[in-house]
């Protein structure tokens, strides 16, 4: 979210030479004295008074010996107006940072909080240049480009044709970031983590609102950062895997998240965390369908289906009638949420997508507010 700063920054700040001029006249001391006194060339103390020359912490301790004041007060004022002009220098590049600007998915961030509201007008952006590079927290556009064209280089993209807007893609992981690096906990263990699947699963069962925190806690418990962070339009990502330092991360977006789609994407990402390199950053559309080439996807989509009905359980559920009350039976026999069976056998071909059978899904929905589902 935004902060804002209660600091006072005044739009114009005259150099310190101003204030050493009035205090000179005050005292009627010319330069040319005080130079004298101070054992400096007069052209320096010119220089300073004209705000040429930076007020060292030399030249503070010899203005706080002859002057009397503090230099404290010297440092500082000169410190501010230093800031002043670097702050004057770099608003001069604002203009050729709103192209930077203009790719990044605006207002999503400010339905977020995270930059100011305000109408899109070009004087208006030009005020956003500032929140922006702090959300990212960039220095400039050339940082952004060193550090997300680095991340970038990592995705791995489950929906190449898609998930082309590299921009949102990169504001969207940029919000898990900053909600990841607000959480402590313990170091990560593939083994707390393969030994709580069992527990994960049977949360399927829950209602929706009650899935949050415990999920969030199995995973911590294992050292996992679970995020559920409000979908991005454009980016086409339903769930990220990725690494950030030595903490596994998922983030889900609940883009049209029907139950069955939801569980079978988390335990995709999970595959990923225990299964595949920390220096690939998995990019998985749900949407897409589990149609894919690339081994560590199908790796993924192998594990998320075992995990949920593995192949004994599909075998059985190819001879069930395809009725409510056969599905909810077979459900509780093997502990999953009747929803589930359904999305498998539309997945196996035997239950068409518009089946009337999905009145037995959930649909979970992520509230921005307090990222619950």
């Amino acid at each position: 979210m935004i902060e804002h700063s209660l600091n006072y920054r005044p739009r114009v700040v005259s150099p310190p030479g101003e204030t050493l001029s009035d205090l000179l006249q005050e005292r009627e001391i010319t330069q040319v004295e005080l130079a004298r006194r101070m054992g400096r060339p007069p052209n320096a103390i010119n220089e300073i008074v004209l705000g040429n020359k930076e007020i060292t912490e030399d030249s503070a301790l010899e203005l706080e010996r002859v002057l009397g004041t503090p230099a404290h007060f010297w440092l500082a004022r000169e410190a501010k107006y230093r800031e002043f002009l670097a702050r004057e220098r770099d608003a001069k590049k604002t203009d050729g940072r709103i192209q930077w600007l203009e790719q990044l998915p605006l207002k999503a961030l400010q339905s977020m909080g995270e930059l100011p509201n305000g109408r899109l007008t070009a004087s208006f952006k030009a005020s956003l240049v500032e929140p922006a590079l702090r959300f990212f927290g960039v220095a400039s556009p050339e940082g952004w480009e060193n550090q997300y064209q680095r991340v970038q280089v990592a995705f791995r993209r489950s929906n190449p044709k898609e998930q082309t807007n590299n921009a949102a893609i990169t504001a969207w992981l940029r919000l898990g970031e900053v909600q990841a690096s607000k959480m402590r906990l313990a170091p990560y263990s593939a083994e707390r983590l393969q030994a709580s699947i069992a527990d994960m699963r049977a949360l399927s069962t829950q209602n929706a609102s009650a899935i949050h925190s415990s999920l969030t806690q199995l995973c911590a418990d294992a050292g996992v950062v679970l995020l559920f962070v409000p979908p991005i339009a454009g980016t086409h990502v339903s769930g990220v895997a990725r690494w950030l330092g030595d903490r596994p991360v998922i983030q889900l977006s609940l883009l049209g998240k029907w139950n069955d789609r939801f569980w079978f994407s988390f335990f995709h990402e999970v595959a990923h965390i225990l299964k595949h390199p920390k220096k690939a950053v998995f990019l998985d559309d749900a949407s897409a369908g589990h149609a894919t080439a690339l081994p560590d996807e199908i790796e993924a989509d192998r594990f998320a289906s075992e995990t949920l009905i593995n192949a004994a359980q599909e075998r059985q559920l190819g001879q069930i009638s395809h009725t409510s009350q056969s599905i909810v039976q077979f459900a509780q026999h093997i502990g999953i949420h009747p929803g589930i069976v359904v999305g498998r056998l539309q997945h196996m071909g035997l239950l068409p997508q518009a089946s009337v059978l999905n009145t037995l899904k959930d649909r979970y929905s992520l509230s921005a507010a307090d990222s619950q589902t």
